[in-house]
Order: C-alpha cells, then structure tokens, then sequence
C-alpha cells in the first residue's frame, strides 16, 4: 500500500513543478506586456529566483531611467537635468543631459553679455565661449563698440611716455573719461599713449576734440 502511495506522491510533485513552472512563463508574458514598474515587481516578488528575474531588474531600471528623463525633459531647465544626472549619474540619457546643462548655461551667459554689452562683459563670455555662433557676435559686438582708440603719441622710452601720458591726461581729461593707457607696441616695441577701447565713431570725436588744441591723434584698431 505505501509502495502504491510514493508514485502518486511523485506525480504530485511534478504536477505541482509543472503548475508553478507554468504560471511563472505567463505571469512573466503578463509583466513584459504590460512593461511597467509595478507589474515587473511583482514578478519579482512572487518569483524572485526565476530565470527572468535579472531581466526583470533590467527592465525596471530602464523604466525609472525613463521616467526620470521624462520628468527632466518636462522641466526643461539646468536643475531638472542636474536632477535627473543626480538620480541616474550613468543613465541612458546622461550624456543628453550633459549637453542640455551646457547649451542652457552658454544661452544664460550670451543673454546676460548681450543686456550688459560692455566689452567686459562680452570679453568674458568669449574667454568662456572662445567657439560658435554667439562667439563670432561676440566679437562683432565688441569690435563696433570697443574696436578703435584714439592714439596720441609714442615713446622708445617708458619713463618719458609716462610722463607724457599724465600730462595729457590732466589737460585731455574731458575728452578721455576712461583715461588714457600706455602700450607697448608689439610691431616697433614702442610705448603708445592711446585711450581705452572704444567704438570707431568715440575715438573719431575724440581725436578731433584733441586736434583742436593742436596735438596730433590718429584713430587706430585696437591691438588685440
């Protein structure tokens, strides 16, 4: 009789085997097509050793990847993609949001050189952003507000340009409320007295302020 019993015993086992092995391949069919979160989860949950659990894991980091690309791409600022590079530093989209900060973050620097436009300003964003298309306004921009100086005399001698410079700059003050600089000329190791940077039609009014006490000014381009 319990000889009789062990093969049913066994019959059972296997069904039950069969049964689980069974609901496992549809519960696992169920979470693909579903393809969320919650329903990979719950196979995990029920089935934590299954041959599909490593895909399951797989899947669900894909989603939260997604999810918080989504939310990124939906702010569309640097702090959203900041938060998303936070959560999924080595994420599928990490790469993307790198570029997103940096194209958002070089738009900000243009936008606030073009509200101050001095050439401050725009030398910066240029030493910042040496390439591209706001770098070639850049130096457009600064070219026509910052591109020419009025030069009033040169000296072989440091010591003798200075004094020069000074005086000039006590009785010229007026026309030069930036001042006047002493440079030394790369192309005759000259020391030009000149004044600060300024657009072509500046240094044009002030050589011919200048000229008319008799002194001898010249618009030139500023050295760069």
């Amino acid at each position: 009789m319990i000889a009789g019993r062990l093969p049913l015993a066994g019959l059972f086992c296997c069904i039950t085997l069969l049964t689980a092995c069974g609901s496992a391949k549809y519960e696992w069919s169920e979470a693909v097509t579903l393809n969320t979160i919650a329903a990979y989860q719950t196979f995990l949950s029920k089935y934590p050793n299954d041959a599909h659990a490593a895909e399951a894991k797989s899947h669900i980091a894909q989603l939260r990847d997604d999810q918080t690309w989504s939310t990124a791409q939906a702010d569309s600022s640097v702090e959203g993609y900041q938060k998303y590079l936070a959560a999924e530093p080595n994420g599928a989209h990490a790469q993307a949001a790198r570029d997103e900060i940096a194209s958002r973050e070089r738009t900000a620097a243009w936008q606030r050189a073009q509200a101050n436009e001095t050439p401050a300003s725009l030398q910066a964003f240029l030493q910042q952003y040496p390439t591209g298309l706001e770098a070639d306004r850049a130096r457009d921009q600064l070219k026509t507000i910052a591109g020419y100086q009025a030069e009033l005399g040169s000296s072989h001698n440091q010591q003798a340009a200075d004094r020069e410079r000074d005086a000039l700059a006590k009785r010229l003050g007026n026309s030069f409320p930036q001042g006047l600089l002493l440079e030394p000329d790369t192309s005759h190791r000259d020391y030009r007295i000149t004044s600060a940077p300024m657009s072509e039609a500046a240094a044009t009014a002030a050589c011919a302020s200048v000229k008319q006490t008799g002194r001898a000014c010249k618009v030139v381009p500023t050295s760069t």
